[in-house]
């Protein structure tokens, strides 16, 4: 192994002649713990906070995708394909049903295909989900009736849901223990940066036809294009020490931790500190496996927490612009807030970004949730443009935090060996409470306005919130190995 001419050589996890020599059903248990410890010393340098920044571009079109039923959805309503108000609970003429469509692909995604990352590589997974929804989303742009756009919405949802899976499991396991909270955070900065920009072409877009093509086609299709490009920056990417740790490919794991304590030895001045040693996790495991002691109160938890948040998180942003029309705001005017409040997205991860890793995440988690709840209350009680606008910034912020705060927790709680397959189980909930959120938050509009559907959002929140807060383990600053443990 070569070492930075300003640090010593990295530690090996074994010498490399004994990794060489281990058949391939084996793992060293000491060699597998030391290749961790040494990832979970390295410092912060511009090399880590590349890498995170490379995955999430990957997500931020992920978002922007994620984010589309909210800003194009005037925009369906206006070209006649949907109304903005559902007359029956399953029927297909509504708005809600586009959304729903979203959800479906996302639960399909996140509990069907939640494996492939497990078993196939969280790099070529990621690359992969990325050029699915791309796809998938371009043949949605033209097509001409709301079944066609919903059946190739929930198509370009599935891939949505591998890709957000993979992305939260990949972060965890690359970055050091130390930076995980703020490394979450960051993520969902870039990644909520998109918002602000899908808003701004909705807001320009969707009242026109350039071209004679609908405004919202040219909205879906400037974010799917887009993306291909960010596919060229992924390559590269190094896999996850962990994961093939977790496959028994001990000498990949090293060569690939090696080559990151290079990178770094490179940008540090002095030498890396000695690795903290954790017992090393079990390599072979199953879904099933969440469902039994030590892992099934935190997957109860989490799928009791996700099935819930959908609410607060989706039943806002999703819907902010049908909301504000709602309230009396002309679908124009609705489109213009809906941008001036979709710019605060990236601040409430960024303003959490100094306290990420310093205060314990399950306390973030509920603290924001509860935020949600309150402010949302408040927002419903608003007629005035500038208060409006005001509490749906606060909104937004209390949102985003929640969710930096909860995708980092939640992708700490379990075992390398079924991480990716383990969240997308508990992150399914909140797909499948998705679906019937957008019904149901189209029916509560229909009968009882904006103010009966934010009752049900912060109803949603507290139990969300009592869910993490009475039966959540602490996190922060852990190694991956000592939580799982």
């Amino acid at each position: 192994m070569q070492s930075s001419p300003k640090t010593p050589a990295p530690a090996a996890a074994k010498d490399p002649e004994d990794l060489l020599s281990l058949p391939a059903s084996s793992v060293d248990p000491a060699g597998a713990a030391l290749i961790s410890a040494r990832l979970d010393r390295l410092p912060a340098t511009h090399y880590i906070w590349m890498l995170v920044l490379r995955l999430s571009l990957g997500g931020c079109f992920e978002f922007y995708d994620l984010f589309l039923p909210a800003y194009i959805g005037p925009g369906l309503v206006r070209s006649g394909l949907f109304s903005s108000a559902s007359a029956t609970f399953f029927g297909f003429s509504g708005l809600a049903s586009f959304v729903a469509a979203s959800f479906a692909g996302l639960f399909i995604g996140t509990i069907v295909f939640g494996f492939v990352a497990d078993r196939f590589g969280r790099r070529v997974v990621f690359v992969c989900s990325l050029l699915w929804y791309t796809a998938a989303t371009v043949v949605m742009a033209f097509q001409a009736t709301a079944a066609a756009i919903d059946l190739w919405r929930l198509i370009a949802g599935i891939g949505i849901g591998v890709e957000l899976v993979t992305i939260d499991a990949f972060i965890a396991e690359l970055v050091p223990k130390h930076l995980r909270g703020r490394a979450f955070a960051f993520n969902q900065v870039v990644q909520f940066s998109s918002i602000p920009v899908i808003a701004l072409l909705a807001w320009r877009l969707v009242p026109l036809r350039p071209f004679g093509l609908d405004g919202w086609r040219w909205v879906a299709l400037i974010g799917a294009v887009s993306a291909v490009a960010v596919w060229f920056l992924q390559r590269g990417l190094p896999e996850s020490p962990r994961w093939l740790i977790a496959k028994r490919r001990l000498r990949e794991a090293d060569r690939v931790t090696a080559m990151m304590e290079g990178r770094v030895g490179v940008e540090v001045d002095s030498p890396l500190p000695p690795p903290e040693v954790v017992a090393a996790e079990e390599t072979h495991g199953s879904l099933l496996e969440v469902l039994h002691a030590p892992y099934f109160g935190r997957t109860l938890m989490m799928a009791i927490f996700n099935l819930f948040q959908t609410a607060g998180f989706y039943g806002f942003s999703a819907w902010v612009p049908t909301l504000l029309i709602a309230a009396g705001i002309t679908t124009v005017s609705s489109l213009h807030y809906s941008f001036i409040i979709a710019i605060a997205s990236p601040i409430g991860p960024l303003l959490a970004f100094a306290i990420a890793d310093r205060t314990e995440r399950k306390w973030q988690v509920v603290g924001s949730a509860l935020s949600v709840a309150l402010i949302g209350l408040l927002f419903a009680h608003q007629v005035q443009p500038v208060w409006l606008i005001a509490f749906g910034v606060l909104l937004t912020c209390a949102n985003n935090w929640m969710s930096f705060a909860f995708h980092a927790y939640q992708a700490e709680l379990f075992p390398t060996r079924v991480r990716a397959r383990a969240i997308g189980f508990v992150y399914s909930w909140s797909r499948f409470s998705g679906i019937f959120t957008s019904l149901v938050i189209g029916v509560l509009l229909r009968g009882f306005g904006v103010g009966g559907v934010f009752v049900a959002i912060a109803c949603s929140m507290l139990i969300a919130a009592l869910s993490v807060g009475l039966f959540g383990p602490r996190t922060s600053g852990l190694a991956l190995e000592a939580i799982s443990h």
